[in-house]
Parts: structure tokens; sequence; C-alpha cells
């Protein structure tokens, strides 16, 4: 069986910036073992599944050793892969996922995701775990999904070198790092060894979280931010309310044929 298969560069105005995410468009779902199985071969953050037509998919993602609720990247690569290889004409589509509907919109030459809002609440104290895991104490910490650990400077965001074996430990998905960028309205970057993610290159589902705090601590609706990562990533970020919209440019990278016995 041949399977059509994409790598997109996302958030990213060039090719081997951003976050490179597989895309695999399907006629009908495949086992789920066998879907996990490609996932791990691809050995990206994340290879995102859809099946569907006419601008509304089904939309599934998986990192090399987990399904995961929510993925900003893959998402946008989805949509790029609908808008520019599939021949959709449309200026939106829509992804039926596992925690509800997601919207992705054509914005000249930019892609905007539309998801929902994750406000984080205060933790009232940074446990002794992850500041040993993070090698660094953060001013503030929040909880989501993920940890949101704030910090002063873009400099000691960039000077972070967390140990994997202890992250993997907290009882989190991922931990976030954040902080006033020099460049932009907020930094951020975003760690999951215990999904298989050592370090995300660039984490669209952590701006659900970023937004809504950044946004009411600042002041602003409308945010410009970066990820810090080796290979760096821009995000044009709105708060909406209930929902933040995700804004991002993608490259196509490659172009393939999956042969799956």
């Amino acid at each position: 069986m041949s399977l059509p298969y994409f790598q997109v560069d996302a958030f990213t105005s060039r090719v081997f910036g951003g976050n490179p995410a597989g895309v695999c468009p399907l006629d009908a779902w495949l086992p789920d073992a066998t879907l996990q199985s490609i996932a791990a071969e691809n050995n990206l953050s994340e290879t995102a599944f859809f099946v569907g037509r006419d601008g509304r998919y089904e939309l599934r993602w998986f990192t090399p050793t987990v399904e995961v609720d929510l993925c900003g990247h893959a998402t946008l690569a989805s949509a790029f892969i609908v808008f520019h290889e599939l021949g959709f004409t449309g200026d939106r589509v829509s992804f039926q996922t596992k925690i509800g509907e997601l919207g992705a919109s054509r914005d000249a030459d930019r892609i905007v995701l539309d998801f929902p809002a994750w406000p984080a609440k205060r933790h009232a104290e940074v446990p002794a775990n992850l500041a040993e895991a993070l090698g660094w104490l953060p001013r503030e910490l929040y909880k989501t999904r993920d940890f949101l650990a704030v910090f002063s400077s873009e400099e000691e965001i960039l000077s972070l070198r967390p140990e994997p074996t202890l992250l993997a430990k907290l009882d989190c998905l991922g931990v976030i790092c954040t902080a006033p960028g020099t460049d932009s309205d907020f930094v951020s970057r975003f760690f999951a060894p215990g999904a298989g993610i050592i370090e995300d290159p660039v984490t669209g589902s952590a701006h659900s979280t970023l937004i809504p705090y950044w946004s009411a601590r600042l002041g602003k609706k409308q945010l410009f931010a970066r990820q810090l990562s080796q290979r760096g990533g821009e995000l044009f970020c709105e708060d909406r309310g209930e929902r933040v919209g995700i804004g991002g440019k993608a490259r196509l990278y490659s172009r393939a044929q999956l042969e799956i016995a």
C-alpha cells in the first residue's frame, strides 16, 4: 500500500526553520498501531494524519511514542497541504479532532489557526523537582495540560539546559518556559521528553496557554512571539477570549510515497 506523505516546516518563512511536521492524507483510517509506527519511523515531533475532503477533515497527531490531544504546527502543516497540494480553493478548512473543531484560514502568506484558549492557573509553589529539572528557578509557575514557567528575561530562556530524565517524571505533558522578548512580545521554549520530544522546535498548542497569559499581562490582544529553539519560529497571535488565533507561515520540504506492507 502506498500513501502520500509530505514534510512541511511550520511557523517559518524558510526551509530548515520552524518545526518540521509529517503530513499523511488518508482515504480511510488505518489501525492505530500502524499510525504510531509511521510516526515513530518518521521520528519528527509530530506526524499528522487526516481523512476527509472539500475542506472538512478528521485530524489526529502522533509523536514518535504517543498520540497527543492537540498540536499546532502539524495542524498548520496539514492546512498548508490542503491549500497548496490537494487542490482546495477555499479560504478556510475545518478539522474535527478529539478536543473539538479547529479552524485554519488563509491570511495572505500566512495560515491562521483557530484554537481553544487554555488559561493557566497559578501554582502556589514551584516543586523542587521542577526547579531541579530545569536547572533554574522560575519567578512564577502556572499549570494547564503543561507547566508554564515564567522567567524574567530572554537571556534566561536561552540559558536553560534542562535535564530530560527529570522532566519526564513531572505530572504534565510538557513544560513551557517563557519570558518577555527583546524584539517580540514574548519568547518561549517547550520541553516534553515524556512524550518523546526533548525540545520541540515550535509549539503551537503551547500558545493556547501563552496567549491568554501574555495578553492579560501586557494588555494587548495582538501579540508577536518567538520560540527560541535551535531552528526558531515566529507566531502571530491573537487573544479571542475563549479562543486564540495562532498565525504563521509554512514551507514544503518534501513530497514522498510511504510503502506500507
